[in-house]
């Protein structure tokens, strides 16, 4: 299975190189200033993609998503909507949650929970056994660096390795993008927002059904 991720657009989604494949997948942030015309745009967006499934989470600049799980889902229609939600799509689980430390006092705050217990609550429930885990924010030490401060999240990262995912995708910092493979994880930051207002092109990479012992 091809697998298409990125995040960021910040409602630029139609600006980015989208190549084809069997699953996109968006990490967050379609929105800037946290319209429902927004979302709406971005849904129709989704619509025009030739992608067979699209799996969106949102992001601390989606306010309009957080507003309840049933609102997401009726503005991203034309997609599968994550929030605390394991998804199966040929073979491969994906896990979606869109939460993130409070992140500084000029940022959006949409799905942020203050450091600790209240973002380990959310991390808890990512179940075993899934393929691909989808955040927003990365956990912390793994391309989250912002102006020499490390934003990811401890608890995200104790999570994903006592889960083992084969792959979590994530986007929140932008300037990171790549990926990086540590155990038994690969990581990717799938952010599209370059320096200087360029855009990324979305990342992609390939996915097998995991063996069955």
């Amino acid at each position: 299975m091809r697998i298409v991720a990125f995040s960021d657009s910040h409602t630029r989604h139609a600006e980015v190189e989208i190549p084809p494949g069997d699953l996109l997948i968006f990490a967050g942030d379609l929105s800037q200033c946290r319209s429902v015309e927004e979302a709406v745009n971005f849904n129709d967006f989704l619509a025009t993609l030739p992608h067979p499934y699209k799996v969106v989470i949102g992001g601390n600049h989606d306010h309009q998503l957080a507003q309840g799980v049933e609102q997401a889902r009726c503005l991203l229609s034309n997609g599968i909507y994550l929030q605390d939600q394991a998804v199966a799509i040929n073979g491969i689980t994906l896990y979606g949650a869109p939460w993130q430390p409070i992140f500084n006092s000029r940022a959006c705050d949409a799905f942020a929970r203050f450091r600790g217990r209240p973002m380990r609550e959310k991390w808890n429930l990512i179940p075993q056994k899934i393929d691909i885990l989808i955040t927003h924010t990365p956990p912390q030490g793994i391309m989250d660096l912002d102006q020499g401060i490390a934003n990811g999240c401890s608890d995200l990262l104790a999570a994903v390795q006592q889960v083992r995912p084969r792959y979590h995708i994530f986007g929140h910092i932008h300037n990171h993008n790549g990926c990086l493979t540590c155990g038994p994880t690969t990581f990717i930051n799938c952010n599209v927002k370059g320096p200087g207002g360029l855009l990324r092109p979305a990342t992609v990479f390939d996915i097998e059904p995991a063996a069955v012992s």
